[in-house]
């Protein structure tokens, strides 16, 4: 696999600016092709601009899955983008985007995946009583959060922690990870076995 990535987004893009701060340092060789935005307001647009990267934003309100997963495929296309990483994008990709792109969409997720999937991961793991919750870098496919895992990380949860002291927490660990994880799936130095993914 080359190494141009496209990236989605729809808010502040922390994720994203991880994973550029990993290629500026030459931790990871790669290059983004295109920063997209499927909210016009997003900070992370703006950030990626001052950047010199190229970003723009293809506006999803009012559209149906498809019909703007179409306009994203074409805009990937044309950047030559190798590998989808999805950094705080808050849209359900289709199956036709997914299948567009097999094996070659990437996410992470504020949670040990299987649990707590979907939205409002750290609320769930305060609601659950968990001692521990991470986040996790995993391979999309059509259900929700439910593809291969690549990496995790464990944070402790704290007594005292809230949603948002114990989600800055496992921010520090996304950003580790993700990075990390982008570069072992760009190297191809990998295999998936059912659900597993093995390092080379």
């Amino acid at each position: 696999m080359s190494n141009r990535l496209g990236i989605l987004i729809s808010g502040r893009g922390s994720n994203f600016l991880a994973i550029a701060d990993a290629i500026g340092a030459r931790r990871l060789d790669a290059e983004i092709a295109i920063v997209i935005s499927n909210r016009l307001e997003a900070p992370g647009l703006a950030a990626a601009q001052e950047r010199g990267l190229h970003a723009m934003a293809l506006a999803s309100k009012g559209l149906d899955r498809e019909t703007y997963d179409r306009q994203l495929i074409e805009e990937l296309h044309k950047s030559r983008v190798d590998l989808v990483c999805l950094a705080g994008y808050m849209r359900i990709l289709g199956g036709h985007f997914i299948r567009e792109f097999h094996q070659r969409i990437l996410n992470i997720h504020p949670s040990l995946l299987p649990a707590f999937s979907g939205l409002d991961a750290q609320h769930q793991a305060l609601e659950h009583g968990v001692k521990f919750s991470g986040c996790t870098a995993h391979f999309v496919e059509e259900g929700l959060d439910s593809g291969p895992i690549i990496s995790q990380a464990a944070v402790p949860v704290l007594a005292d922690d809230t949603a948002e002291s114990l989600s800055a927490r496992i921010l520090k660990e996304e950003h580790r990870i993700y990075p990390e994880a982008i570069g072992l799936v760009l190297s191809g130095q990998y295999r998936i076995e059912g659900r597993r993914v093995i390092p080379k």
